[in-house]
């Protein structure tokens, strides 16, 4: 009977080092060629570059973090990185978090027998990779929302005063004649489309004319009765979730009309695919976006608890307190569990005793008259 054949994994030991080569550094070899095989694996399994490149430096962080080779790293690493990221670079729960799993992930490859790294490092240095993320020693994910207590949704009057803020920059620009109305007018408009569509920054920032469309449900509203998010949220090493977005506030596409059909033109980027086109000829980016919004709330000195975000918040909560269903809102901002729009919503103290009258009122209600007596 003939030798077993070992499988080809991506990854694997064999496949990635070098037989028969002395190396004037052997640790140093040994350590490339892991992370190049953990890049191969992950690959193999379709991850996305950027999701790969990502891990692949929180692993070498961690490594010069340890000053220790993989082989010689222990759950004691893990306790000391974890707490140096907490006390001293002040880092979320979930940030933390999600380094631990990358470094989970990268020790279950080089413990996993079928990839033949521990009979290598054995062999050539007497020792192995050994399990180093244990539940002791990570960050259990308990809660469904994890982002700073003090966030929230603006209120009506909030979102009313800003949008009328950035409203007025459009105005004092074209009275002062002076560069920049255009891009005020573009921004104004954006933040009524991050608003009036329940979009995430990143999202916005990406979107096409093209992308909207009709809705024949929705005639009133012609070419901007739907929107097509091509770049929502993905899941990790996965390619961009897309949804479409019907359209339910008049006001807000009266606003991304009027810009489209009027503004835009006038920046002369006919032939860009872009709706938020910059003076330049480019796309607008999240960071451009955030930095005028951070500039405009500040001058209103608004909480700075309140983000671009926030507007998204402020989506499904106003849309909640106005009646519209929560399973129609979880498909429009693209949640996949209506926890996670629980946690979006936000309802005012009228809007909850409203409800609370409407919860009682059968248990308050008279009892009708016994017509037998």
């Amino acid at each position: 009977m003939g030798l077993q054949r070992r499988p080809d994994l991506a990854g694997a030991a064999h496949l990635e080092l070098v037989s028969g080569v002395a190396q004037l550094r052997p640790q140093d070899a040994m350590v490339e060629a892991m992370v190049r095989g953990w890049r191969a694996q992950q690959a193999a399994r379709g991850l996305r570059e950027d999701t790969v490149t990502a891990r692949e430096r929180l692993v070498r962080r961690f490594l010069e973090y340890t000053n220790e080779y993989p082989w010689s790293w222990t759950p004691g690493h893990v306790d000391e990185w974890s707490l140096w990221l907490t006390s001293e670079k002040h880092l979320a729960p979930s940030t933390i978090r999600s380094y631990q799993g990358s470094l989970r992930l990268f020790s279950e490859f080089l413990i996993d027998g079928r990839y033949g790294w521990s009979v290598a490092c054995e062999d050539a240095f007497g020792t192995h990779p050994v399990a180093i993320c244990h539940e002791w020693n990570t960050i259990a994910h308990l809660n469904d929302y994890e982002g700073r207590p003090e966030a929230r949704p603006f209120t009506r009057e909030e979102i009313q005063r800003l949008l009328d803020y950035a409203d007025d920059q459009v105005e004092r620009a074209v009275r002062a004649k002076r560069k920049g109305a255009l891009a005020a007018y573009r921004d104004a408009t954006l933040f009524k489309v991050i608003y009036g569509w329940g979009l995430r920054r990143t999202e916005a920032s990406k979107l096409d004319v093209v992308d909207f469309g009709r809705n024949a449900k929705a005639p009133q509203f012609g070419r901007y009765g739907t929107l097509n998010v091509r770049y929502g949220k993905a899941k990790k090493g996965q390619p961009p979730r897309r949804r479409n977005v019907l359209s339910v506030m008049d006001w807000a596409v009266d606003a991304v009309a009027d810009y489209v059909e009027n503004v835009r033109p006038r920046f002369g980027c006919e032939d860009h695919p872009a709706l938020w086109v910059t003076e330049r000829g480019g796309r607008v980016k999240p960071a451009e976006i955030n930095a005028r919004f951070v500039a405009y709330r500040d001058a209103l000195k608004l909480p700075k608890a309140l983000t671009v975000h926030s507007a998204r918040h402020s989506y499904v909560t106003h849309l909640t307190e106005d009646g519209v269903d929560r399973r129609f809102l979880q498909q429009q901002v693209g949640h996949e569990n209506d926890s996670s729009t629980a946690i979006y919503t936000h309802v005012s103290d009228d809007f909850m005793n409203t409800m609370l009258h409407r919860a009682l009122a059968p248990a308050l209600a008279p009892f009708p008259a016994n017509k037998d007596r």
